[in-house]
């Protein structure tokens, strides 16, 4: 007799029938014996059958909560297909769980495909994070430190693994970390640079101000754009001015940085600026500046205790 699991998996594996999402969302949190099952199923699927179950599984976990697809995602990591895995680490996203890290740091090393070593990379930026707030082992910080900082110094390894790397890292205080940054800022290669300026927002370093503030004026769009990101992230009311004339900046990406940016830095002259922008008949702009004129008030707001 036929299992309800492997009715599904004969469903959404048969290319000649459409992927329906009822089908998909009975795969949310399996048991073990049902785990098993769809492992003996799922090699025999055509590899870009494979791929659309895949992305439409984290696209099903990202609108739905309650769906849970993490046991499959985690063996999915495993597959021969370089999308399905890179597609299985997206869907791992919120998963904080430290044996993780293992196998996020072995796709990062060892993986043939640079996709999937740039999404390892990315992904190992959240225990990075939880490692700068003292919430993993001493064992597993040490872990991350090593792989993303081999990776930053390997030059032979893919830019784009590289910068990947080094944003994950940046979180980390580490001297070795704030080094690797101002080599990527000095750097030839115009997509290190521009990943050195988003790593000095995340490294949350204000001496990394100087260099931010002269970013705000260049000539390049990305440029202008990470860096007013950055100085948001450090809430660095010297770049006040400066940020309030890119409000009109003529990259639209940057005016929304701006507006985003101020919101976080407050003060009376940001709050003028927001307020203004509120009233921009650009629905982007006003609704952007109605965002970060709430963001401002409930961190301007004095705290209350209920009694």
């Amino acid at each position: 007799m036929t299992s309800p699991i492997e009715e599904i998996m004969a469903d959404i594996g048969n290319c000649d029938q459409p992927l329906l999402n009822s089908r998909l969302t009975e795969l949310s949190h399996p048991s073990s014996a049902e785990l098993k099952l769809f492992v003996g199923s799922w090699s025999a699927i055509d590899p870009e059958r494979r791929r659309q179950i895949m992305q439409r599984l984290v696209e099903l976990a990202e609108d739905n909560l309650e769906l849970n697809f993490d046991s499959i995602f985690k063996y999915c990591l495993q597959d021969q297909d370089d999308e399905v895995r890179r597609q299985a680490i997206e869907g791992l996203w919120e998963n904080e769980e430290a044996s993780l890290i293992k196998h996020l740091v072995n796709l990062l090393m060892r993986d043939k495909s640079e996709k999937v070593q740039a999404a390892s990379a990315t992904a190992l930026g959240k225990f990075a994070m939880l490692a700068e707030q003292n919430k993993l082992r001493a064992y597993h910080v040490a872990k991350i430190q090593e792989a993303l900082l081999s990776v930053i110094n390997d030059k032979a390894k893919p830019v784009e693994v590289r910068r990947r790397a080094l944003a994950a890292a940046a979180p980390l205080s580490l001297p070795q970390v704030s080094i690797a940054i101002l080599e990527a800022y000095q750097s030839d290669d115009a997509r290190l640079r521009v990943s050195a300026i988003y790593a000095m927002g995340k490294n949350c370093d204000p001496d990394w101000l100087p260099l931010l503030l002269k970013e705000l004026g260049s000539a390049d769009a990305e440029l202008r754009y990470e860096a007013t990101r950055a100085c948001g992230e450090l809430e660095a009311a010297e770049a006040g001015a400066c940020l309030i004339k890119l409000v009109d900046d003529s990259d639209a990406d940057v005016q929304m940085a701006a507006i985003e940016a101020l919101g976080k830095i407050g003060g009376s002259a940001a709050k003028e600026c927001l307020e203004q922008c509120r009233d921009n008949p650009d629905e982007a702009i006003s609704q952007a500046a109605e965002q970060a004129l709430l963001e401002l008030e409930a961190k301007e707001a004095p705290l209350s205790f209920g009694i």
